[in-house]
């Protein structure tokens, strides 16, 4: 039998919550759906969010088996992909959070259009459309 996913929460671990849940409430131009001490999440869509858990919450969890997250921070670890609605008002917005713009807006060959950032953690975030 095929898994069946009903929804999907993408969790980052993240140095500073507050700082991160600044950041994304800017880059999202909303307010965290949740935020408390140890869980931020957002809601991308119906099936979709993305929380934001402290590094030292889920090193409790995890550790000894794994290392600290903490050990991984500022080294790209994962990549968020994002189809947007208009790449160009996001990558304006993108800029005006001075962070690291990794490749700038550019077609690319499997058919998006897209630019790369970093997050404070360096987690590389990409914003697309489709090309037309």
């Amino acid at each position: 039998m095929t898994l069946k996913i009903q929804h999907t929460e993408i969790i980052l671990y993240v140095n500073d919550q507050q700082k991160s849940t600044l950041f994304y409430e800017k880059l999202f131009r909303k307010s965290a759906d949740l935020n408390v001490p140890g869980m931020t999440e957002f809601i991308i869509n119906n099936h979709c969010k993305l929380g934001l858990m402290p590094n030292d919450g889920i090193a409790k969890i995890i550790t000894p088996a794994l290392p600290h997250p903490k050990l991984g921070n500022g080294i790209p670890r994962c990549e968020l992909y994002f189809i947007v609605e208009n790449l160009q008002e996001e990558y304006e917005n993108v800029k005006k959070l001075n962070t690291t713009i990794i490749s700038e807006i550019e077609p690319r060959n499997w058919g998006d259009t897209a630019f790369y950032f970093a997050d404070l953690d360096g987690h590389v975030i990409a914003f697309a459309e489709k090309m037309k």
